[in-house]
This record gives structure tokens, sequence and C-alpha cells, in this order.
């Protein structure tokens, strides 16, 4: 089974995931700017990493333009973002905003966490995180709005490596059994 690491993101958490999970699986890494559907054609699945940006993931539009070509592969995915990984329903709610329809279900998704250092991000940016903080009517909120964190670790994509080396060993069992069976 081959395989590739396609990711998309602003602030570098995503593409430190991406290469930890590279190294770990022995695949290549790539973003999704230098990936076409031509290439696409070449593997068999798909681990497909995001950040997540002012609520819908920065992977979006790549998935709807290469929509045909990623239909019917393994997809796999993770989602780098501010919202704690024990924040599920609002994790899945970026998924629904930014997966198609037709691929949807069909993807296994991991949640990673992510940074925000303030001092970093740029200007539109810091001024969108403060006014989005002003319109919170939760102070607490509020608060970690606009505070710097960084829960980016490579002990985070454990869950992640295991699940895929997982899927291969069964899909490797599963070609060679049935292999022998049908050979006399």
């Amino acid at each position: 089974m081959k395989g590739i690491i396609i990711y998309s993101g602003k602030y570098g958490a995503t593409k430190q995931y991406a290469e930890w999970l590279g190294e770990e699986l022995a695949l290549p890494v790539t973003t999704s700017d230098s990936i076409n559907g031509n290439l696409l054609q070449e593997y068999d699945f798909l681990l497909l990493g995001s950040s997540v940006y002012i609520g819908k993931m920065k992977i979006k539009k790549w998935l709807k333009k290469n929509l045909s070509f990623i239909i019917g592969k393994k997809l796999f995915l993770f989602q780098v973002a501010g919202a704690p990984p024990e924040e599920k329903e609002k994790r899945e709610t970026y998924n629904r905003a930014s997966i198609p329809g037709e691929i949807l279900n069909s993807i296994e998704s991991f949640f990673l966490p992510g940074r925000m250092i303030m001092k970093n991000l740029s200007w539109g940016d810091r001024f969108l995180l403060k006014i989005g903080a002003r319109l919170s009517k939760d102070s607490k909120e509020k608060k970690s709005m606009l505070t710097d964190y960084d829960g980016v670790n490579k002990a985070s994509i454990a869950v992640i490596a295991a699940g895929i080396k997982s899927y291969l060993r069964r899909k490797t069992i599963g070609e060679s059994q049935y292999t022998e069976t049908v050979q006399p």
C-alpha cells in the first residue's frame, strides 16, 4: 500500500506534525499546494493534515478541488486547532464545515493540540482574534482567546501512527490471505 502525507497549515504546527508522522511511518510529506490530482492517482491512502483558521480547515479548498481524485481512497485526517482534543463536538463542527459531504463519513479523523503565539501572528490575525475576544460573552473564553499556548508535542502522533500501522497490517494480511486462497 502506497501512501502520502499532505498538509496545509499557517504557522508551523501542522507542518511539524506532518514531518514527525512522515518519519514515524516512512511516508513522503508534501504541502497541499505541491500536489495535484494526477499525482494523487499513485497513492492508495492519504493522511491529510490541516490547521483550523476561523472555524474552517486550511485544506478545505484543496479537498473540494481534488475530490474526484480522492473519492474511493482510504483517508485519514489530523486536525490541528486551538480547541482541545477533548472538545470533540467543536472539533467535529470544523470537520463538517470543511470536508465535502461525499467523503465526510469515510475519513478517519484525529485531533491534535495546536499552537498560538501572539507575537508570531500576522497583524491581521491578531486583529481578528481581538475582535473575536471582544464579541465573546464568556470572560474565561475571552482571556483564553488572547493567551499564548503551545500543545504541539511528538507524543500526540502516537495514536495516529498506531491507527495507520494497524490499517496497513490488516490490508497486508488480508491481501496475502486472498492471494494464497486464489492461487493453486
